[in-house]
């Protein structure tokens, strides 16, 4: 287990971004089951999360479409919400960091370190960006509502 105040600021670059950390399994559970679209952000202290995934993330929530609920869970810290939140990921070898797309409790879009190593944050934000559009844009309010 990483020491919970150096692991601090590399959460605090996620939840100041208001995405919800979840610490526990009940946590993951419950956000999962919500209806809609929900992105789950494994997070890690490697060096590819500090320089591609979170810093990725960040330039994707400036994108018109989002998911209806955004979380993440902390690799190497939060166990057992992690271990969780991959029961999840059908068919997808555990993997931090990584970033999956739920969509009414399926998953339709997923991120793994692999993709993420050697990738600039653009590359990652534009990989998000295009699952948004593919599967939250449809359930983005419209103007005229």
């Amino acid at each position: 287990m990483y020491d919970p105040i150096l692991v601090q600021p590399m959460r605090d670059e996620l939840t100041s971004l208001g995405i919800k950390e979840l610490r526990t399994a009940d946590d993951v559970d419950a956000a999962m089951a919500q209806d809609g679209t929900t992105l789950v952000v494994i997070n890690s202290v490697c060096g590819c999360a500090a320089g591609a995934a979170r810093p990725g993330i960040a330039l994707s929530r400036r994108h018109p479409v989002q998911p209806d609920h955004t979380v993440t869970v902390f690799a190497g810290q939060d166990k057992e919400a992690t271990e969780r939140a991959r029961t999840y990921f059908t068919n997808q070898p555990p993997s931090s960091p990584s970033i999956a797309l739920m969509r009414d409790g399926e998953l339709v879009h997923f991120i793994p370190r692999h993709f993420v190593e050697g990738r600039s944050p653009e590359m990652i934000a534009q990989a998000l960006e295009f699952a948004f559009d593919e599967f939250c844009a449809d359930r983005m309010p419209s103007k005229a509502e």
